[in-house]
């Protein structure tokens, strides 16, 4: 099997923490050159310093912010000068929760623009050159709600279908330039954004916050949260040449709490 991402360069977003960071530390362990995004510069130094390195291996950051597309654009133009993107993963963290009767029109419109409007501006400055490397992995990090729909995340369910549906055509069209777009689906992971959630659900409820966590786990199969790492390795897995005939797929890493297929 070919794993092999040595002269690939990646660009992850959201890799200051989480999932993306995980996704970042696993595509370097793979060879791949990586840049990181996200708006902590420092934490970004940090990370690049502890990442995988061998030989003519090389990570840098880029430090943006998703509200502001006119700034993410010309940053990414100016990273694409430099050299060619073969695997970009987009990953945003999720809007706020709360039921979708009590969202206000401004929470769709920033989801809507720091998760699609993003996504697309960052695919449409990465694809020439990845038309030009005959390679290219367009890897999104959404949610199991673009298959069922999540209690209590209104916004987020609607933004997250979007993305899943722009994916999809995204892979129609790029297919005969051999470019996969495919997306990942977590399920509850151990992140700072489960935290929020069951911090959330612990304060409207009432219950404390073990018993939320054991209400969760319950509904999983595998009868835990998945750690980041778990993730980040399916999303290079995707980037790698093995994968090279899957494009499309929504791919749920979520220890089978999707009853659906």
């Amino acid at each position: 099997m070919n794993l092999d991402l040595k002269g690939k360069n990646a660009l992850v977003c959201g890799s200051s923490k989480g999932i993306g960071k995980a996704a970042a530390f696993e595509l370097a362990k793979l060879g791949a050159n990586v840049t990181l995004v996200s708006r902590s510069a420092d934490k970004m130094v940090a990370i690049t310093q502890q990442m995988a390195r061998t030989a003519g291996q090389q990570h840098d950051f880029l430090a943006a912010d998703f509200t502001n597309t006119k700034d993410l654009k010309r940053k990414i133009r100016g990273l694409t000068a430099l050299k060619p993107i073969h695997i970009l993963v987009n990953n945003t963290g999720g809007p706020p929760s709360g039921p979708i009767t009590e969202a206000e029109e401004e929470a769709f419109l920033q989801a809507y623009t720091t998760h699609l409007i993003c996504n697309h501006l960052l695919a449409k400055a990465v694809i020439p050159g990845m038309r030009r490397e005959q390679y290219g992995r367009i890897i999104n990090v959404i949610s199991t709600s673009v298959k069922a729909p999540l209690p209590g995340l209104g916004v987020s369910n609607t933004v997250r279908g979007a993305v899943a549906n722009w994916a999809k055509t995204m892979a129609n069209e790029l297919g005969p330039d051999h470019i996969t777009v495919n997306n990942i689906l977590p399920g509850a992971t151990n992140t700072d954004r489960l935290q929020e959630i069951i911090d959330k659900k612990s304060a409207t409820t009432g219950k404390s916050k073990l018993e939320i966590i054991a209400g969760m786990q319950s509904s999983i199969p595998l009868g835990r949260f998945a750690e980041p790492e778990e993730i980040g390795a399916a999303i290079a897995f995707l980037a790698t040449p093995a994968a090279a005939y899957i494009t499309g797929v929504a791919l749920a890493v979520d220890g089978g709490r999707l009853k659906n297929m």
